[in-house]
């Protein structure tokens, strides 16, 4: 059976690849490099754009300094956007948020893509403490690509159990702590092709199931810790030059994670994922801009720990399924797929706007068999918060099925 599964999955790579190269193939020729962020001094459309930091040093009368500096676009400067929030979400209630992105160039930003560290530190009244770092660092001319995530979370929330057809309904509560440690090193071998390897850590402890399903301690047999501790391979296409807010590009990504014993593992399995993102610029003043995203997980070889199996929300940036609380459907594979419209309410870009749609399914436990798609629809507000990394704060109103909705906030485009 794992032989059927894993030829399935083979055809699902072919068949994604293929369905981007038809469509790059028959879009209108618009320009593939993304230069949103590379601005020349001829272009003095880009002085017109405005951003929250305009908003306010207008309306304090004092004066900034960064308007000044007609070559702000530089190796060694650090573009900031911190913004201190009170908010709603589905996953974590009414939350206290500092949300931190720290975008710069290690070199020519001709040649050298822009860095971006973000840092989003969260308290919520549920008692959930969450703290992210993420981070991806172009060394100079892009022959190096470092990624990094490193999280800690103390995070009290529920649990859906296994499979596509699971109710709300259903839900156990879960506590448990959460640290995360993953560092790889990607290499240039061609034009915007990178390949590389890294480490993954993933240590789930203190975990505690309440209520009558029990889908956790049914599946683990109420073990109270486990980890995932594996070697990555990596082979990615990234034609983004700016990953907060990507235009006219396109990346597709193909990881393979071995989580071994040997290493610290709670078992040994592995993992295939792969990922696709597609941005199509239809107008520069104001911007008008086509986004798709591809996502999907598939694990085999072995008994997955179950925080570890694959489940909406829990992507590197825990942006799938806007509409859905986070880990809503939990399986042993996932397949995503994700469409926005984005584009500016103000011609200054100060403000926008979104549409998006989304579409997940996992397996029904203990069968792998598809049977049941979930979608998720909504809008939101775009507000610039720094026109020269290009940063917006996202503000998203998701509606999911079973009276599934809540707000989504995030720093930088959701994908």
């Amino acid at each position: 059976m794992r032989r059927i599964r894993f030829k399935k999955i083979l055809l699902f790579i072919l068949l994604q690849v293929t369905v981007s190269t038809c469509t790059l193939a028959q879009l209108p020729a618009f320009n593939t490099k993304d230069t949103s962020i590379q601005a020349k001094k001829n272009d003095t459309n880009r002085y017109l754009q405005k951003d929250a930091m305009d908003m306010i040093t207008k309306v304090l009368k004092i004066k900034n300094n960064e308007e000044a500096d007609t070559e702000n676009l530089r190796a060694g400067k650090l573009y900031k956007s911190i913004f201190p929030a009170l908010g709603y979400s589905l996953s974590n209630g009414v939350t206290f948020i500092l949300a931190s992105n720290f975008s710069f160039y290690t070199n020519n930003p001709k040649t050298t893509n822009l860095s971006v560290i973000t840092l989003n530190p969260l308290y919520s009244l549920k008692q959930q403490t969450i703290i992210p770092l993420l981070s991806s660092i172009w060394l100079k001319d892009n022959k190096i690509n470092i990624l990094g995530d490193y999280r800690f979370y103390q995070y009290p929330s529920f649990t859906y159990g296994l499979g596509g057809r699971r109710l709300i309904s259903q839900a156990d509560s879960v506590d448990y702590s959460y640290i995360k440690i993953s560092q790889e090193a990607l290499y240039a071998i061609s034009h915007n092709l990178y390949g590389g390897i890294g480490y993954d850590w993933d240590y789930h402890y203190n975990i505690k199931e309440y209520g009558h399903a029990r889908q956790y301690e049914g599946y683990t047999h109420s073990v109270g810790a486990t980890s995932s501790s594996g070697l990555v391979a990596r082979l990615k296409y990234d034609s983004r030059t700016n990953i907060n807010n990507p235009k006219n590009a396109f990346y597709a990504d193909l990881e393979y994670r071995d989580n071994l014993t040997s290493l610290g593992s709670s078992s040994n399995w592995q993992e295939i994922e792969v990922e696709f993102r597609k941005y199509i610029s239809l107008s520069k003043y104001p911007s008008n801009v086509l986004a798709f995203w591809s996502w999907n997980e598939f694990t085999y070889g072995g008994k997955v720990p179950y925080f570890d199996l694959p489940s909406v929300g829990w992507d590197e940036y825990s942006n799938t399924g806007r509409g859905f609380i986070q880990g809503r459907f939990r399986g042993s594979d996932i397949i995503y797929l994700e469409g926005e419209y984005r584009f500016d309410i103000l011609r200054n870009g100060l403000l926008g706007g979104v549409v998006f749609c989304n579409g997940e399914s996992v397996p029904n436990y203990p069968s792998e068999r598809f049977t049941a798609i979930h979608v998720g629809k909504g809008i939101g507000l775009r507000i610039k918060m720094n026109k020269y990394s290009n940063t917006n704060l996202c503000i998203d109103y998701g509606i999911g099925d079973q009276g599934s909705r809540g707000f989504f906030f995030n720093v930088g485009e959701v994908f």
